[in-house]
């Protein structure tokens, strides 16, 4: 399912650590369902004691004033870039219309003191639909309240955008995953994604299976598979971590990184002009369902920004680790 955000980060993600608190109502689908990692699934025969089991967040039928909401606190706090209420399978029992609030409250869950702002003002749904909505707003924040109008199911809740990261704490001398997705590393590009998102390699912790990672389809032409990576704060990388955790009869025989500094320009621009970026980390073969480090195989390149992982010639790995050294100011 491709999405406007993919060069986002979805904050509202349960993998990163993101959990629906509260529903006012979830009778006939569990609140946590509304922010599963995996594409919602329809099961046509499947049901349980309350009546038709649905992949998502479902209100029952309300029967008197009001709506229902539910509150989700965010994996990473962070800026909001788009929103995705995505109501996959929901035909006839889906919400008429939405809103998003949000709120900062990083010391504890929101209260009924808590003040709430408005994101995303009630639009209109469809069944069965994707509906990706931007957000022009530069406000951090920790925890959103999606609103349906009145009552129904919503499959999905994706929060794109990007972690707030105080980098001022991070002391210069201070070794960091530099590409990690809790210190604003991003996925922007790659050449393939038919069995597994190029997001999964920044995710914290090792996958859980082959899906919790890249995976390119066999590659049946000349060439090789890459995927291009926007490291959180620029800076020196001195060691790479490489892992293959579960794939182990479709690793990469073989991996090198290219990396450049890059100024201006945009996301979209970047893969033409990856071609060109210098060698941060030379060929290197990989086994099946390992950790590779490399340290003294790195060269030191100064300062980047960006970089380009090249597998060869296509396969899947689990994560990628880019540990350094912020740049000074």
């Amino acid at each position: 399912m491709t999405t406007i955000f993919e060069q986002y980060v979805n904050l509202a993600d349960e993998k990163i650590g993101a959990q629906a608190i509260y529903a006012t109502d979830d009778f006939f689908a569990d609140k946590s369902r509304l922010i599963s990692s995996a594409q919602p699934v329809f099961k046509e025969d499947l049901y349980d004691d309350n009546g038709k089991w649905m992949d998502g967040w479902e209100s029952r039928r309300k029967r008197g004033e009001g709506y229902d909401y539910c509150i989700v606190r965010l994996g990473f706090a962070g800026t909001i870039k788009g929103l995705d209420i995505d109501t996959l399978f929901f035909t006839g029992n889906y919400p008429p219309s939405a809103s998003v609030d949000a709120c900062y409250s990083p010391d504890g869950d929101p209260t009924e003191a808590t003040e709430w702002q408005e994101i995303l003002p009630s639009q209109s749904l469809q069944g069965d639909s994707q509906h990706e909505h931007t957000v022009d707003n530069e406000q951090v924040f920790t925890h959103v309240r999606l609103n349906i109008y009145p009552d129904g199911g919503v499959a999905r809740l994706r929060v794109y955008g990007l972690p707030s990261v105080d980098w001022e704490k991070t002391a210069a001398d201070v070794e960091v995953d530099l590409a990690a997705l809790e210190n604003g590393g991003r996925a922007l590009a790659c050449s393939d994604e038919h069995f597994g998102k190029k997001a999964n390699i920044l995710r914290p912790g090792r996958g859980e299976n082959m899906g919790d990672g890249w995976e390119t389809a066999r590659r049946r032409t000349p060439g090789n598979d890459w995927v291009i990576v926007a490291l959180g704060h620029p800076g020196t990388v001195n060691k790479v971590a490489v892992d293959t955790a579960h794939f182990k009869g479709n690793f990469p025989d073989s991996c090198y990184i290219q990396a450049a500094y890059v100024q201006g320009g945009t996301d979209d621009q970047v893969a033409t002009q990856s071609l060109f970026w210098r060698e941060l980390l030379p060929s290197q073969k990989l086994a099946a369902d390992s950790i590779h480090e490399f340290s003294d195989q790195v060269n030191d390149i100064g300062p980047i920004t960006h970089v380009r992982l090249n597998i060869f010639p296509d396969g899947g790995i689990s994560r990628l680790r880019l540990f350094g050294f912020k740049q000074q100011a």
